[in-house]
């Protein structure tokens, strides 16, 4: 008599099922208020691509998840984690800090994993546990001491580039003066959101690809914020001429808005661009992994 397939222990599910219903318990509460507030921003538009691929990546490795547990288990460590990532949702959500809150969705899965499966396989889930970390906000305290220097320099090579062709422009500042129209670089032009969700999005991309090739996988790493901010730069220029030429209702209308979204795109096309050139270039570095 032949088996024909080796049912799933009923240990699987005893241990699954509760951490799933404690992790719906907790954050699916927190995603609704989030899609509802935080995540219809511009500057974390990206959160909710990155849930879902990173719920994507764990469907796809749910056997290391559900399957048969051959490996040490770190109780422990994992308890530590667990409860240091129930303190911070517990701050996070009484005390309306957005940064706790959907940042200890990290710390809470890593402590189960290492309850119930084990160091083994968070070393298999290691991408999604890391990519998590893009679905939390940038601290304030970040974002204002970047953002004022991003501004400057912005407005620096807009001026300039703008003034070789021929405009007439001056800045003062951050503001510039273009024709009878001045402009302010606000915070949202400073390249620094768009440079935070290319680079989720290109690091997903490195992931889907699996390169072999580390000077290839490199380039495109490095290759983020400098594309990010050329896009962003680009954008300013953009808004600037639209202005210009056909007045400022139009420059700040429809358009100010599309404009983000627009050259966003434009950045993803760059960076694809880029990885065609360097798999020209380096061709018997450029297989990917199998699956």
């Amino acid at each position: 008599m032949t088996t024909l397939s080796k049912p799933m222990p009923d240990v699987m599910w005893k241990s699954s099922w509760p951490i799933l219903l404690g992790l719906c318990v907790l954050y699916l509460p927190t995603i609704y208020t989030f899609a509802k507030t935080v995540w219809q921003s511009e500057d974390q538009a990206h959160a909710p691509i990155i849930l879902m691929a990173v719920t994507f990546i764990f469907w796809q490795k749910r056997d290391y998840l559900i399957g048969e547990t051959q490996q040490k288990l770190n109780p422990v460590i994992g308890w530590m984690m667990l409860l240091f990532g129930l303190l911070l949702y517990v701050i996070g959500r009484t005390q309306g800090v957005r940064l706790f809150e959907i940042g200890s969705l990290v710390p809470v899965l890593i402590g189960s994993l290492l309850i119930t499966r084990g160091t083994a396989t968070i070393k298999k889930l290691w991408f999604p546990l890391l990519y998590l970390l893009f679905v939390i906000p940038l601290p304030g305290a970040l974002v204002d001491a970047l953002t004022g220097p991003l501004k400057q320099q912005i407005s620096e090579l807009v001026e300039m580039l703008l003034y070789w062709a021929g405009y007439p422009i001056a800045r003062s500042g951050v503001t510039l003066s273009i024709g009878p129209y001045q402009l302010l670089v606000a915070d949202a032009c400073s390249g620094l959101n768009s440079m935070f969700s290319l680079s989720a999005m290109g690091l997903l991309y490195l992931y889907i690809m699996r390169y072999r090739s580390w000077v290839r996988n490199g380039v495109m790493i490095a290759s983020l914020l400098p594309i990010a901010f050329f896009a962003n730069t680009l954008r300013v220029i953009i808004l600037v001429l639209i202005t210009y030429h056909f007045g400022d209702e139009v420059g700040q209308g429809f358009i100010h808005k599309f404009a983000g979204v627009l050259l966003f795109f434009a950045s993803l096309v760059l960076l694809f661009l880029l990885d065609v050139f360097l798999g020209w270039i380096l061709p018997k570095y450029t297989k990917a992994e199998s699956r």
